[in-house]
């Protein structure tokens, strides 16, 4: 049977002007699909891809998945149904296998959304997992700072940096402080000036070194978000004493992650996306990317210099302005228990965090 690419090329459009990731699965292109479990078939039709790191219920093995909605469909249990084998089920190993294993997960995904019923052991309902960040074991996670001039502006009225920087500079945020979507995150006790900072993530998907800026795009898998919680006084301390941001930054939980990887042919232009943050449903900032002062392909050519980036290594592209630390009244925008923090790259993805007391960890 053909399969009508450019007519499932068309939906996914029009979902994306929907303001959804839900893909009409009634358009023929896609009810075509369902053949893709059958041995012999060969289908190249890309739905939107959000690939997701998550723990099922009562399970302490990470496992690969896609978000679909508020569904999520396990890609080793969906592979298996499709008869599809090659697709690695570690975010790292699997953006290392590059385009094959991209388009074999998307061949399972295509199939599974056009014959749910057949699918059925793969789906699992989003509030019956725990998402991790998306990769949770990055051999690099850099974090670009100074990077929107309403931002750098801010850090210098605040006394939170001393120099201007003349090239993309970076600090580490380590694994142990990331956390995923939908997280309760600890804010310790002596801890008062807890700063929110919703950062676009690019997910490198090939290994990398003395890129050109002309090919940085070509090894990028897709984008995520961070919210880059921060300690202003801790930071202030650091900042006074020539230190770059250990401590302020990576408490464990301090660096919420996801919800998603979503690959680029959904995102367009990344420099021109709306990055927010809400508190309790009131919007905080609304900064759009192009305000960037360095953009990829600058940070990719300054870090490959000399330092090979991996499947899986992670820039982090600075926090717009319109920080608590930067207010006026910044004392009652500092976050506190009971807040929850909604950092969005608006219209495409919502990385949601709550903020508790050590009390009410578990």
């Amino acid at each position: 049977m053909p399969i009508d690419t450019q007519g499932a090329s068309s939906e996914c459009r029009r979902a994306k002007r929907r303001g959804t990731d839900t893909i009409d699965t009634s358009h023929p292109a896609f009810v075509a699909c369902a053949s893709a479990s059958r041995p012999g078939f060969s289908l190249k039709v890309f739905t939107v891809m959000r690939l997701i790191t998550y723990l099922p219920k009562n399970d302490h093995i990470p496992s690969l998945g896609v978000r679909i909605g508020n569904r999520i469909l396990d890609l080793r249990a969906a592979a298996q149904i499709a008869g599809i084998s090659g697709i690695p089920l570690h975010m790292k190993e699997f953006l290392a296998a590059g385009s094959a294993a991209m388009e074999r997960a998307h061949k399972v995904t295509n199939a599974a959304q056009a014959d749910p019923a057949w699918f059925d052991n793969a789906w699992i309902d989003e509030g019956a997992i725990r998402y991790l960040p998306p990769v949770p074991d990055a051999d690099k996670f850099l974090c670009v700072g100074k990077n929107y001039r309403s931002h750098l502006e801010e850090l210098q009225r605040t006394n939170l940096i001393k120099e201007i920087p003349q090239e993309p500079t970076s600090f580490i945020k380590l694994n142990s402080c990331l956390i995923g979507h939908n997280a309760r995150v600890v804010r310790p006790e002596g801890i008062v000036r807890l700063d929110y900072e919703p950062e676009l993530v690019f997910v490198i998907g090939k290994r990398a070194l003395g890129v050109k800026k002309a090919d940085a795009f070509d090894y990028v898998a897709g984008v995520t978000i961070l919210n880059d919680l921060t300690c202003r006084d801790l930071q202030q301390r650091e900042v006074a004493s020539g230190s770059r941001f250990w401590t302020g930054k990576n408490i464990p939980g301090f660096g919420p992650l996801g919800p998603e990887l979503i690959t680029m042919d959904e995102i367009g232009d990344p420099y021109d996306l709306w990055m927010t943050c809400s508190v309790n449903g009131e919007q905080r900032m609304r900064v759009n990317t192009r305000d960037q002062i360095w953009k990829l392909p600058d940070i990719i050519e300054h870090f490959s210099r000399f330092i090979p980036l991996e499947p899986g290594d992670m820039f982090s592209t600075g926090a717009p302005g319109g920080v608590a630390v930067g207010k006026p009244n910044a004392a009652e925008l500092f976050l506190k228990p009971g807040d929850v923090v909604e950092c969005s790259i608006e219209g495409v993805t919502t990385l949601r965090t709550t903020i508790i007391a050590p009390a009410d960890a578990q």
